[in-house]
């Protein structure tokens, strides 16, 4: 019984969900109820009219009524905004159980009445038909369906016992039983409906659970690509026809820095803390996403592009605030491109590109810019892409060729080496500078081939020159990480035929932050093999002393802007007089960058360095004039040899 009352009166939250959503189930098919109806005042007005009892009239008469309002009240109510539950409820139930009692009333008076015995069969199988159908159908609601049930099925059963015959009593008897049967299956079915709708809600949770992780950055917290575009598309759907899309495409500087010496856990802090920061910068309404790495975009509607320029110096205000970290003070800059929708394209694919583009140009220019896009912007991405296609034939075409500049000993003058620089001279577009078609090749994937190619052609070259002259090939940090890059260094030299000590690698910084094993097992064969290293660039990023403790480094190169660069001057000589120092109790030589004047010259040797390149002693040559330079230093200095010989 405990059970029973449980189950008709749960009060719940979940219990209320779903009685919500049985309630409304009951309303589903009127049509249902309208046949119903049609049926029971057929049956009743037949039985009265065959018996012809007044009583039995007024009955049906009752119940015709009971049914005709309450199939209209059912087509009503499913045509009415969604009401409360209780009220729903309320008038089923009134109609419910009015008609229900009509039945079971209009059975029982031709039970008492001693009817015929076809109205008797037809009043008495219609109360038992109607009472066993109903439990089935509204056994969402356990009140109803039981309510129902015994409404329409007791009173011919009370009519049975007051009959008193062995017959009737049997008969209600038989009858009484199927009510708690009748009852069980009503109860069985609400809890199976009940449980899948349970079952229903706690799928359907899951599943925008999971569509919400989905389109979420588990660092940020921030819509991540998928839920960026999604995002976009709902938006661009309701945006008015008079307003700007404005979409901010963020790069953060140097990012990479920061996690390869300060560790991915600050990294991640740090994303957290910029996406943080643009969250409350940004207007309410913006769309502010992760797009990977260390990119964010920022989406809103503006009314034009001079607002826009105002909300994206603001970013950048905020982004560049310093922050801490632990114990870190981090300052992170930032780049941004800008497109405007429908100014700079009219679908999403056009306006991400246009960003893109932008961005591209805010690095090219230095970094730490913001600029929007301009369709010139759109023919330099045309070129690059007709420079990756045509990169690929190049080597086949021998349109490539390697120019030797020398570095030469600054106080003998001699030339101890030379660096192997690429040239491509293109059939109809002239002389193409290394600075167009390198980062495009670094970007394709194409410098490894590039890489391996110039290596073999400088090894080829120098096997020609005296054995005291080296070679130095710049690598490329895709290079390095190539699945056997080690190997193809060393099948080079041996098909040139060439000593690996006479070949010197130059690596640049950012190499080294990668602190990757790969790049370690790379130089450490290397250098077993007697392939000798140069630090290149030294000086302009992330410099580290580790670095020289850690590789087989004979050299260093100091960057050309501490050479003849802008700044130029006192500091920069100081810097150069430590770096020199530094080399010579290391035992490794210094090499200054970028000289042009005789003053430069002199004042890099004062400062310590011992090897220089650069203008002032040559441009870079293709192969026959590097070797005739070789040619006339040694015919200078043969009458030396046979003086002191």
């Amino acid at each position: 019984m405990r059970t029973l009352l449980q189950v008709l009166f749960r009060t719940n939250a979940l219990d209320d969900r779903v009685r919500r959503t049985l309630v409304e189930t009951l309303y589903t098919q009127p049509s249902s109820l309208a046949i119903g109806a049609l049926g029971g005042i057929a049956t009743t007005c037949v039985a009265a009219w065959v018996t012809g009892q007044p009583a039995l009239t007024d009955a049906a008469a009752a119940l015709s009524i009971v049914a005709l309002a309450r199939v209209l009240t059912a087509y009503l109510m499913r045509r009415r905004e969604r009401r409360d539950t209780r009220a729903l409820e309320l008038f089923f139930e009134i109609g419910a159980f009015s008609y229900a009692l009509m039945v079971g009333v209009v059975a029982a008076l031709a039970v008492h009445l001693d009817a015929p015995t076809v109205a008797q069969l037809m009043t008495v199988c219609n109360a038992m038909c109607y009472g066993v159908g109903i439990a089935a159908r509204n056994a969402g609601r356990p009140v109803i369906a039981i309510g129902q049930l015994l409404l329409a099925m007791m009173p011919p059963v009370i009519a049975f016992f007051m009959q008193g015959t062995f017959a009737y009593i049997v008969l209600a008897i038989s009858v009484a039983i199927v009510v708690p049967a009748m009852i069980g299956i009503a109860l069985n079915v609400f809890r199976t409906l009940r449980n899948s709708i349970a079952a229903a809600e706690t799928s359907a949770r899951l599943a925008q659970k999971m569509q919400v992780l989905a389109r979420s950055d588990v660092v940020t917290g921030l819509l991540n690509r998928a839920g960026l575009n999604h995002e976009l598309v709902e938006r661009l759907a309701r945006m008015a026809p008079d307003r700007k899309l404005a979409l901010f495409w963020i790069d953060l500087d140097r990012f990479k820095e920061v996690n390869d010496t300060l560790g991915h856990q600050v990294g991640d802090r740090l994303l957290a803390e910029v996406a943080n920061r643009l969250r409350n910068i940004t207007p309410e309404d913006s769309t502010v996403a992760r797009f990977g790495g260390d990119e964010f975009i920022v989406a809103c509607e503006t009314a034009d592009r001079r607002e826009a320029e105002m909300l994206a110096h603001q970013m950048m205000d905020e982004i560049s605030r310093p922050m801490r970290v632990d114990e870190d003070r981090l300052e992170i800059a930032a780049s941004m491109g800008i497109g405007l929708l429908p100014d700079d394209g009219e679908d999403l694919d056009a306006l991400l590109q246009a960003a893109d583009l932008a961005l591209y140009r805010s690095k090219v220019n230095g970094r730490k810019q913001i600029s929007f896009f301009d369709p010139s912007m759109t023919r330099n991405l045309v070129r690059r892409r007709e420079i990756e296609a045509e990169l690929r034939l190049a080597l086949q075409r021998d349109e490539l060729s390697i120019f030797f500049q020398p570095i030469v000993d600054l106080e003998t003058g001699r030339i101890r080496a030379f660096e192997a620089l690429v040239r491509w001279f293109h059939p109809e577009k002239g002389e193409l500078r290394p600075d167009e078609f390198i980062p495009v090749a670094e970007e394709t994937g194409a410098i490894i081939t590039l890489g391996n190619w110039i290596t073999g052609q400088a090894a080829r070259a120098a096997a020609h020159w005296p054995e005291d002259v080296t070679i130095a090939v710049n690598l490329s940090p895709l290079q390095i990480k190539a699945p056997g890059a080690a190997l193809g260094i060393l099948n080079a030299l041996r098909d040139a035929r060439l000593e690996p000590s006479r070949l010197e690698l130059e690596i640049t910084e950012t190499v080294l932050l990668d602190h990757s094993q790969n790049t370690e097992s790379f130089i450490n064969e290397l250098a077993q093999a007697g392939v000798r290293f140069a630090l290149d660039d030294f000086g302009t990023g992330y410099s580290s002393l580790g670095y020289l403790n850690k590789y087989p480094f004979s050299k260093i190169k100091v960057d050309r802007s501490f050479v003849s660069g802008i700044h130029q001057g006192k500091k920069s000589r100081a810097i150069i007089r430590a770096v020199s120092s530094m080399g010579a109790t290391l035992g490794m030589e210094i090499v200054a960058e970028g000289l042009e004047t005789l003053e430069q010259v002199n004042a890099v040797r004062e400062a310590g360095c011992t090897l220089g390149q650069g203008y002032y002693f040559s441009r870079a040559v293709p192969d026959y004039l590097a070797a005739m330079l070789l040619a006339k230093e040694r015919e200078r200095d043969e009458p030396k040899r046979l003086a002191n010989g």
